[in-house]
């Protein structure tokens, strides 16, 4: 394949997504809107609300990675079956995204503690991001491999794929989750 023809075949493979991923970055920020009425209540809710994207991105767009390497070297098949390397690579990434989450309620309280800023409880911090967390791992897993899987099948490579589709779902989901786990704690406490 000449390099031209790479150029246009990752082009024409990336640039729906990107598009999806644009439209998703601006529903991302109209939920972050609504999430700015609960600042005053839970402060330091807007320093983890980067952090956790980010990490969102991080540990899903690994799971991505393996997977679309397990895909190029024909470990996995583009579906949904108990294959032990499936099963591996999505628990660790479902932990791993859950004990980060954890980490970012700890850290944004430490830290916003130390500088003497203003801060929620911890409870309340670690609880937000435990949710969100918990409910946006369980998303972008399926959604992530279910796409995947999908646009392998279209032959489109999944590699082009990765990178959008995690950050798209991890934008629209991760705030979305968010903006119900500051409701839901509002609620009980």
């Amino acid at each position: 394949m000449s390099v031209r023809r790479d150029f246009w075949s990752i082009y024409r493979e990336a640039l729906p997504i990107l598009l999806i991923a644009l439209g998703g970055g601006l529903f991302a920020g109209l939920v972050l809107e609504g999430i700015l009425e609960s600042v005053e209540r839970f402060p330091g809710l807007l320093v983890m609300v980067p952090v956790f994207l980010a990490t969102r991105g991080n540990v899903y767009g690994a799971l991505g990675g393996r997977i679309s390497s397990g895909l190029h070297q024909g470990l996995l098949e583009p579906r949904f079956e108990r294959n032990e390397r499936l099963v591996n690579a999505v628990l660790a990434s479902f932990i791993n995204g859950i004990g980060i989450s954890i980490v970012i309620g700890v850290v944004t309280w430490l830290a916003l503690l130390v500088i003497g800023w203003e801060v929620a409880a911890l409870y309340e911090l670690v609880g937000i991001m435990l949710i969100a967390g918990v409910l946006t791992s369980v998303v972008l897993i399926f959604g992530l491999l279910a796409l995947i899987f999908a646009g392998y099948k279209y032959g489109y490579d999944p590699d082009n794929l990765v990178g959008p589709i995690v950050t798209t779902l991890g934008d629209i989901f991760g705030m979305l989750f968010m903006l119900f786990a500051i409701t839901f704690v509002e609620v009980l406490v």
